[in-house]
């Protein structure tokens, strides 16, 4: 490749990722689809975008906020196929989001556990289940009072890619973390 034309790729990817950063801060992350009947049932964070916080005009989060700990901590660990063991890579985002939950006490999770399209329906909720449970193991092991936390498993039918590719397929196997009351 010679160099004007890496150097345009290189550019290229520096605004493609500040134009991301720019969209991320301005605009609510979408909810997904609600999980369908056959999900166990569990209280659901209301819909919507969240109000604007104080802080959140400058890009700084509030301590404490939701977007805090999704820019602080991270709410998304993954998993390898057909596997609920905490990966490697994950660790730093569990530990970070212990640290963050074990800062602000009055905060409530839950941990969303999901799969990708293989494997049949009861497969993958239960793979879901185990996985959310292997999170929920992994703070509690961090001093997290496993009071705080709830799990539910929404299995294949949540999925962040639509893209059947290996890659597409691994974003899917996933854990969530979401703030359900305590926030800021």
């Amino acid at each position: 490749m010679s160099f004007p034309h890496r150097r345009g790729v290189q550019l290229t990817l520096i605004l493609l990722a500040a134009a991301s950063l720019a969209a991320c801060a301005s605009t609510p992350k979408p909810m997904g689809p609600a999980p369908v009947a056959a999900a166990p049932s569990q209280p659901q964070a209301a819909p919507g975008p969240a109000p604007v916080q104080e802080g959140q005009e400058s890009g700084i989060p509030v301590p404490g906020s939701v977007r805090d700990f999704v820019i602080n901590a991270g709410d998304l660990v993954y998993f390898d196929f057909d596997r609920y063991t905490v990966r490697d890579d994950a660790r730093r985002t569990l530990d970070a989001q212990a640290t963050w939950l074990n800062r602000y006490p009055a905060v409530h999770v839950r941990i969303e556990g999901n799969c990708d399209e293989r494997g049949t329906r009861e497969y993958n909720f239960a793979l879901g289940s185990r996985r959310a449970n292997t999170v929920r193991e992994y703070l509690v092991g961090r001093g997290v009072s496993v009071g705080r936390i709830e799990t539910i498993s929404y299995g294949k039918e949540r999925p962040i890619s639509s893209d059947n590719s290996d890659d597409g397929q691994a974003k899917n196997r996933n854990a969530r973390t979401v703030i359900t009351q305590g926030a800021r």
